[in-house]
């Protein structure tokens, strides 16, 4: 069965490495602090200007003035810092950042990312899509294999205004994860019951399938 968002922040938190700095996207993204593996030290960053955030908040514990990129309330640890927006821009462009989780409205086989907007709906703004995917070492996507349609959101080429070209390393669906190299894109896990088939009949894109094809695990 499809996996659910908790299990997609679950499976994309296994892509952490000890002593990474981690900058993750709103929406689905933002739960992978509450996944971090126990024991390993992990420094998420935001671009407005936070290095150190902790899980979400509990009900009642919230700070109001301590806020995410996606204004989302979030929590410190032991040595947070804090800094301009600016600054916080210099070390993603600066190449300081190993990881980026983000979401996506479309991704192609070959590792364009669209994530920003749609053309005739009201946008704030970029954000730090450009600078992310342009600046950090490697780009993890996680997101839903199909739009409300039902159609495929992991294309031969987006259709929608590109964030990056060429820039994703990894695809976490709720239906599978995809591998994204030069030579092409590569299915290496399938969700708990979901089929070869299924992920082939919803998927616009070309792919080749890994000869050690496994099943996600969370």
């Amino acid at each position: 069965m499809p996996l659910s968002r908790d299990q997609l922040a679950q499976r994309a938190a296994q892509e952490l490495r000890d002593g990474f700095y981690v900058n993750l996207g709103i929406g689905i993204p933002t739960l992978v602090a509450n996944y971090i593996p126990d024991g390993m030290d992990v420094t998420l960053q935001s671009e407005n200007g936070m290095l150190g955030m902790g899980p979400f908040p509990f009900e009642g514990e919230a700070d109001p003035d301590l806020i995410n990129a996606g204004k989302q309330t979030i929590t410190d640890m032991p040595g947070t810092s804090y800094f301009s927006s600016a600054d916080s821009f210099a070390m993603i462009r600066g190449g300081h950042i190993d990881l980026s989780i983000l979401g996506a409205m479309e991704v192609s086989e070959n590792g364009d990312l669209a994530n920003w907007m749609i053309p005739g709906k009201m946008v704030k703004g970029m954000g730090g899509a450009m600078d992310l995917v342009a600046g950090v070492k490697r780009v993890v996507v996680v997101m839903e294999h199909t739009n409300k349609a039902g159609e495929s959101k992991i294309l031969k080429e987006c259709t929608l205004p590109l964030t990056g070209k060429g820039v994703v390393n990894l695809v976490i669906t709720d239906l599978c994860v995809f591998e994204i190299t030069p030579s092409g894109m590569t299915l290496i896990e399938l969700a708990p019951d979901v089929t070869l088939e299924e992920v082939q009949s919803k998927t616009e894109a070309g792919f080749s399938v890994s000869e050690s094809l496994g099943t996600v695990s969370v």
